[in-house]
């Protein structure tokens, strides 16, 4: 985990202050669960201290910049792992490739664990914190994240809550 700075708080405190109400409006609008909303806050504050460096002053140059997604200097590509590249390490294997057709946005097509058998094509999630075993490991997963912040490529993937199995827990 990185030390956080005090500039580093305050900048977390003043983004949180200015998107509170309407991510509270939108939390409580699907479950109405106040102490749920406080514990996201708080692992919303966890997560941005444990990001590394690089990607808060990558935060920072977003920040500045608040239009940059509507640019022509976006470039996306959505795929399925394992028909483009077999799994998590075949694609960090392809990032070279990637790169070289302009392609700076990675859309991931379900990757996360599910119910063999029962996988509605990869979207009934078994479990939100763990990758299909046939496609790789978290760790892989982590590894692919950091290979493709080095090539400034941005990494997406669908999480979609009502995607979930009824095993998952």
């Amino acid at each position: 985990m990185t030390l956080v700075t005090k500039k580093e708080e305050a900048l977390f405190q003043s983004r949180l202050t200015r998107h509170v109400d309407e991510l509270r409006w939108l939390y409580m609008e699907l479950y109405d669960n106040g102490d749920m909303f406080a514990e996201l806050c708080d692992n919303l504050h966890r997560f941005a201290e444990e990001r590394s460096n690089p990607l808060k002053k990558r935060d920072l140059q977003r920040e500045a910049d608040p239009t940059r997604y509507k640019s022509n200097e976006l470039t996306g590509m959505m795929l399925y792992i394992d028909n483009f590249a077999g799994d998590l390490k075949g694609l960090r294997k392809k990032l070279s490739y990637i790169e070289q057709t302009g392609v700076n946005m990675l859309h991931l097509m379900p990757f996360l664990d599910i119910v063999p058998g029962r996988s509605d094509g990869g979207y009934a999630v078994a479990d939100f914190r763990a990758v299909c075993p046939d496609l790789g490991s978290m760790e892989d997963l982590e590894k692919l994240a950091a290979a493709c912040h080095k090539k400034v490529v941005n990494l997406c993937m669908d999480f979609v809550m009502n995607h979930t199995s009824q095993d998952h827990e």
